[in-house]
Formats: C-alpha cells, sequence, structure tokens
C-alpha cells in the first residue's frame, strides 16, 4: 500500500511517467533521459518500490492479436445476499479464464468485470455457461466496449 506521506518531486514523477511508458527501460537509459546518473536513478526506484508508489511491473498484451477481439463490462448483482459470501463469488469469477478483472463496487450492481471473448457468440458462451452460473449471480448488464483511450492520471 502507498505511504500517504511520501513526498514525490518533479524528478520523481517524471521517472514514473517514464516507467508507465516503458517498464522495460533500463536505469541508465532513464537516467539519461531525466539528466540523473544511472545510480542516482536506481536510488530513486529503489525508494519508490520500498515506499509501494511502484509496486510492479508488468507485459501489456495485444489482446487482439491473440483472438480476443471482444471486451464487456458486466455489472453483476447478486441475486441471494448473505446465502453466498462475497468470497465464494470471488473465487468462482477468478476461476474463468475470461476474467480479466473483478471489481467490488459500490451503486446499482455489487461487482463489475472486464471480460474478454473471441467474438460475441464465443462471449454468449461464457455469460451462460460461466458467468450467470456463478454462486448468487443475479441481475447482470452488459457493455461492449468500442473503443479506450488510456490516460496517464494524475501523474
Amino acid at each position: 500500500m502507498t505511504d500517504p506521506a511520501i513526498d514525490l518531486d518533479q524528478v520523481d514523477r517524471q521517472l514514473l511517467a517514464a516507467l508507465r511508458a516503458d517498464a522495460t527501460a533500463s536505469t541508465g537509459a532513464l537516467g539519461r533521459r531525466l539528466g540523473l546518473s544511472q545510480p542516482a536513478t536506481w536510488r530513486r526506484i529503489r525508494r519508490l518500490t520500498a515506499a509501494g508508489v511502484i509496486s510492479g511491473r508488468r507485459v501489456v498484451l495485444d489482446r487482439e492479436a491473440l483472438g480476443f477481439g471482444v471486451t464487456v463490462f458486466l455489472g453483476v448483482k447478486l441475486a441471494t445476499k448473505g446465502r453466498v459470501s462475497l468470497d465464494e463469488f470471488e473465487r468462482a469469477a477468478r476461476a474463468i479464464p475470461e476474467v480479466l478483472s473483478i471489481d467490488h463496487v459500490l451503486g446499482l450492481f455489487d461487482y463489475r468485470l472486464r471480460v474478454v471473448a473471441r467474438d460475441l457468440s464465443d462471449f454468449e458462451r461464457i455469460l451462460r455457461r460461466r458467468v450467470m452460473t456463478l454462486p448468487g449471480a443475479g441481475n447482470v448488464e452488459a457493455n461492449v466496449l468500442l473503443s479506450e483511450e488510456r490516460l496517464p492520471g494524475p501523474l
């Protein structure tokens, strides 16, 4: 978890932005880009990691290139609150390989799932055979992703 007391200076913010753009960049390359030495860059990354600001690095896969051309956001309202634990629902949803994220939310729905499928008929199969059979699943609303724009956020 991020320590709310950590002070980020302008160089830290630039370093984080550079890492978001390319997490594979070497500390030497990052340092040259920011006007820092390689050791100074490494120390900053180590400090930000120790403080919990950097919690990992990941590879972003092109889902379309892998054959998953459809992304759907599902709002799921549990039908049997109290009978089925949230843990049971989450555990069963995690077992569905096409589910990329499970968000427990406030509002009209209890959960928001991000699901990928090869096409709409594949999504229908996932919805009918996997999602609708989740423990406690009640009302489900689907929103098909048409386009996505990733924004850098406050940093």
